[in-house]
């Protein structure tokens, strides 16, 4: 019986850890998209890249709208 209690025990930690995923979360995770600009953007490149500038803030597009650049 304990033989069959380790043997169980042991398969069921096994088991359980195997399958499971691994979520690595970043501290700067805290992303803000906005959907869509105002009308009064303005474009600015900085070092070849485009950011869109409205209330003092830089943007950036992506796929999921523009993203607050830091």
């Amino acid at each position: 019986m304990r033989i069959f209690l380790i043997v169980f025990i042991g398969s069921f930690i096994f088991c359980a850890t195997s399958c499971a995923p691994r979520v690595v979360s970043s501290p700067n995770s805290k992303v803000v998209y906005v959907q869509k600009r105002p009308a009064n953007y303005k474009v600015v490149r900085v070092n070849g890249k485009r950011y869109y500038r409205w209330n003092g803030k830089n943007y950036r597009k992506t796929n999921k709208g523009y993203a607050l650049v830091r």
